[in-house]
């Protein structure tokens, strides 16, 4: 933050100028949904302004962002005004800014209890003790859900903090939200507050599926959220997988609580959503063990927080303590560092995968985002670069939230430099040389080049990983060092190398136990199930799932390599992009002959069905949720075993999930799923859904 003016005429320019770039970028961020600065940058926009208005008090006026809340509401949406309205938090950045809060909070109760004149001069050991409730910030949209004698009346967004747009429609589809509220005697009005937000897996299966579509990919979870409640069709939002926590109240008739734990208690009660993380806690230094706990954790819940709101727990104290203009004095919200950072992109280069697609990458210069240095970043294919309109030497906005791959959100357009010119993919490969080819009907360009140097590293090591054969000791440097000595030259040649021991015997510091252990791990992905042998064949658009779909209806691989696009198309879970891209990569001749190799090498070539298959029961229709330690189960082997019987396994639990199967040390996932009536079992009950296709009694 810049030093503040001390010459009134300067201090009112700069004041101007910060209040319209306050205005503008609400304006963007509440309406229209694309902002065009980090959360960060507007943090330190509205800090700076208070610092002038705290310095030059004459330029505070009703009309200042440092009164106000939201922004002007969206005109295509009927306008509601909030029985109460929705007021903004004040933010904390640091322990010490938590802390003089905390004093404020202490010396107000102190005064309000008519030990001391005023609250300056109130000794904060005078106050009644204070209790604090934690609640995550979650990174969604404000609603406003208003409910008469049970029924949800009207559902509306923040807008202005005095009068939101009406999505009543919009919110009905979400599954979260209740109709009705489960009370015998409701409360004649309710007017609870919550956050709507993207489940942050479904966001990034949302944003894969866009990109391989050719569709512009939403910014972050948050405007995904945001757009989808602003669809005027309900029907759109419908189809968008959108929850809700609710985390507090406004006006009511016919209720009264005491606490803020017992209203989010009752509300629970009520068939509302409450997140399951709120805490209540005792004094400054367990709130501030909460944050700590939080912030190096935020990536373990399934929707994005920003933050940490705190707010006094004793609802008598809050009334005691009251309000500013546009915040309540009893309430605060600290802000984790941002997930977003602005950077320069120093160039667009290209990399080709194993599968032959080329995607374009940021190569950044470097900026620490969320406590990693970030670097490169994908830019996923040409068609996005184009509809971000990123170019070498913008600045741009940087993401990275959790494990996902950081991306480039967009260009700060008001930093563009002169001269800029958009990007476009290169002609040809950059590792072979030859054409990169966008097929038709598809959003990524290809190298065709089977013999390409990259891909062929690129599909080495996946042949290795995990999610294929699994082979231990063969990682990326073992790969590029096999290369470099001439000692594999494709995929069959893994399965040669037991040929060579003496010469790997002569590479430097491999000991004969080494070189063991990597023969014997070559020798274990040699029998691997066929599902996983597809998988290590890199075939483009063909993952784990569906190999395994692949396999269960054809078990062999030359029933499998037979078949043509409509019969692989007719089976149940395979769509036409797979089944064409199966096809055609078996009607290669170079890949006909590779498959020849690797039959001869011994490689798995018929799965292994039980002859009871028939026998198992159906679990069509079921979605579960595997968490924690299982005893007698690996997780794989788990949701292997519910897959084989029909049911889908997902990594969230949401209204949509039919079970959580919890093992020890389950997580937040047990404490979601209760939240949301969602029936949890454990090892015992899970051996009977998969002996009886049914769940016990109670």
């Amino acid at each position: 933050m810049s030093d503040v003016p001390t010459d009134p005429r300067e201090a009112r320019a700069r004041h101007d100028e910060l209040a319209r770039a306050i205005r503008d970028a609400r304006y963007r961020y509440y309406v229209l949904s694309s902002p065009q600065i980090t959360d960060a940058e507007f943090d330190g926009l509205l800090r700076e302004l208070e610092a002038i208005e705290e310095e030059h008090p004459r330029l505070v006026t009703a009309s200042s962002p440092t009164q106000q809340v939201g922004a002007p509401r969206d005109a295509a949406f009927p306008p509601v005004e909030h029985p109460q309205p929705m007021l903004s938090l004040d933010n904390a950045f640091s322990r010490e800014e938590l802390d003089a809060w905390a004093d404020r909070v202490q010396r107000g109760l102190a005064a309000a209890a008519g030990r001391a004149a005023d609250e300056e001069q109130a000794d904060p050991a005078d106050a009644p003790r204070a209790s604090f409730v934690c609640e995550l910030k979650i990174d969604g949209v404000g609603i406003d859900l208003v409910y008469r004698d049970g029924v949800l009346a009207t559902g509306a967004t923040r807008g202005d903090g005095v009068v939101g747009e009406d999505v009543t429609a919009q919110i009905l589809t979400v599954e979260d939200v209740p109709y009705r509220l489960d009370l015998d005697d409701p409360p004649a009005l309710l007017e609870v507050r919550g956050e709507v937000y993207y489940p942050l897996e479904l966001f990034e299966r949302m944003n894969a599926e866009r990109i391989e579509r050719g569709e512009a990919a939403f910014m972050n979870p948050r405007n995904a959220a945001s757009g989808a409640l602003r669809q005027k069709d309900p029907e759109i939002t419908r189809t968008r997988p959108l929850a809700v926590w609710c985390h507090g109240t406004g006006a009511q008739e016919g209720v009264s609580f005491s606490r803020h734990s017992e209203t989010l208690r009752w509300l629970a009660d009520a068939g509302l959503p409450v997140d399951p993380e709120t805490t209540v806690v005792e004094g400054v230094d367990e709130v501030w063990d909460f944050v700590e706990r939080w912030t190096a954790a935020r990536h373990d819940v399934t929707y994005e927080i920003d933050g940490v709101v705190v707010k006094l727990d004793d609802l008598a104290q809050r009334r005691q303590l009251g309000f500013t203009a546009r915040a309540p004095r009893w309430a605060i919200a600290f802000k984790m560092p941002p997930i977003e950072q602005e950077t320069t992109l120093e160039r667009i280069e290209v990399n080709v995968g194993r599968t032959g697609k080329a995607t374009p990458y940021a190569v950044l210069e470097p900026v620490l985002v969320a406590g990693t240095t970030i670097t490169y970043a994908t830019l996923h294919n040409e068609i996005q670069v184009r509809a971000k309109d990123v170019r070498p030497g913008d600045r741009v906005m940087v993401r990275r939230a959790g494990d996902v791959i950081p991306e480039v959100v967009g260009p700060v357009l008001s930093k563009r430099p002169e001269g800029t010119q958009p990007w476009t993919m290169p002609r040809a490969c950059p590792f072979c040389g030859e054409p990169l080819v966008r097929p038709e009907g598809e959003a990524h360009h290809v190298c065709e080049n089977v013999d390409c140097p990259n891909r062929l590293f690129e599909s080495l090591t996946h042949l290795a990983s995990r999610t294929a054969l699994d082979i231990e000791g063969l990682g990326e440097q073992t790969v590029e060092l096999l290369l470099e000595r001439g000692l594999i030259h494709d995929l069959a040649d893994v399965f040669r190398l037991h040929e060579h021991r003496d010469e790997l015997l002569e590479l430097e510091k491999w000991g004969e136990r080494r070189v063991d252990n990597l023969l014997a791990g070559i020798d274990a992905g040699r029998r691997r199930p066929l599902d996983r042998v597809l998988v290590a064949l890199n075939i483009r658009h063909l993952g784990p799932t569906y190999a395994k779909t692949l396999v269960r209806a054809l078990p062999s691989l030359d029933a499998i390599r037979g078949a043509t696009p409509e019969q692989l198309e007719a089976i149940d879970g395979i769509g036409p992009t797979i089944a064409a891209a199966v096809s055609a990569w078996f009607a290669t001749p170079r890949n006909g002959e590779l498959v020849e190799e690797l039959i001869e090498l011994g490689v798995t070539t018929e799965a292994d069905v039980p002859t009871a298959t028939s026998d198992l029961p159906s679990l069509e229709g079921w979605t579960v949720v595997v968490t924690g330690t299982l005893d007698g189960f690996t997780r794989e082997e788990a949701t292997a075993a519910l897959e084989e019987r029909g049911a889908k396994v997902t990594g969230s639990v949401s209204g949509r999930t039919s079970v959580v199967v919890a093992g020890a040390d389950p997580g937040t996932k047990v404490d979601k799923a209760a939240s949301l009536g969602v029936p949890v079992a454990d090892d015992v009950a899970f051996r009977q859904l998969l002996d009886d296709g049914e769940l016990p009694d109670g």
